[in-house]
């Protein structure tokens, strides 16, 4: 059965509606999206935190589309399509505005989807995020265990629950182990080639209204970001998990390709204004 994963990551897209912090107009919206010093730090996140593990997937058979719009600001947008010429995973998109996002999404994604495919394992990432360096293999290997759930319905969500939360406030960096339950990063919503829907269509807090899900929490899977910026600023319900002692580091290395000390030094320089960051 042949699987594809297929993803995407919106950033800093102008459109209405789709996220929690909402305005009035595109004006307003393309104000606060790009105004220069938020878009530093975007990048800055993008970069340092989601990027690393994406480019050292041990299964490098996935496609990862970049939702931006087209006037997103220079010299952002040089850098994002440079990005996508380079890394051949990766596909920018350039949506103008609409009023529904997700239609917008569905714009994103739509010319991406491998009609040969029996599955679409679609997932959504923010760009600010990570996932471990073995998610795309993990969830094509976990999904062949129970691919008999989705042949019943066509829709099969799979949940990676075990991560970090990665809290950066007044230049501290405060990392929180957690399980939690379909958070949205290292989330796979598994579908038909021929489906009308994205990840995006299915609020991740609520899928149990429309198909069976597995959830799955061996290894530490995902790493969540939460800062000034985010979109949504709290950690939610879970449940607390520890690292053996003196292995918190060696885990960021090895699942997800980040030093500690870099992360730290991320919160720092954004408190103090010093993304010094490409866009």
């Amino acid at each position: 059965m042949r699987v594809q994963m297929l993803g995407l990551c919106r950033f800093s897209y102008l459109g209405m509606r789709g996220y929690q912090v909402e305005h009035d107009s595109i004006a307003a919206r393309r104000a606060y999206l790009y105004e220069s010093a938020r878009m530093e730090r975007r990048w800055q996140w993008f970069t340092t935190v989601a990027l690393p593990g994406w480019l050292a997937q041990t299964d490098p058979d996935f496609t990862l589309v970049v939702m931006t719009g087209p006037d997103l600001p220079q010299p952002c947008l040089d850098h994002l399509q440079g990005l996508c010429e380079r890394v051949p995973q990766m596909r920018l998109s350039l949506v103008p505005p609409m009023e529904y996002h997700l239609q917008a999404c569905r714009a994103a994604v739509a010319p991406h989807v491998d009609p040969a495919a029996d599955v679409i394992g679609h997932f959504r990432h923010d760009d600010d995020d990570a996932v471990a360096l073995d998610y795309v293999a993990e969830a094509r290997a976990d999904f062949a265990r129970v691919s008999a759930l989705w042949q019943a319905e066509g829709r099969l969500s799979l949940d990676y629950g075990r991560g970090f939360m990665v809290e950066a406030r007044d230049g501290q960096l405060k990392i929180t182990p957690r399980i939690c339950h379909n958070m949205g990063v290292a989330l796979t919503i598994f579908l038909r080639p021929d489906a009308e829907e994205t990840a995006l269509h299915f609020n991740h807090t609520k899928l149990a209204q429309w198909m069976p899900g597995v959830q799955v929490n061996r290894q530490p899977m995902f790493l969540r970001s939460i800062h000034a910026d985010s979109d949504s600023g709290d950690m939610g319900p879970g449940l607390p998990w520890q690292p053996e002692d003196g292995t918190l580091n060696l885990i960021l290395r090895q699942r997800f390709g980040l030093r500690r000390g870099d992360l730290a030094d991320l919160a720092r320089r954004l408190e103090a204004g010093g993304a010094g960051g490409a866009c």
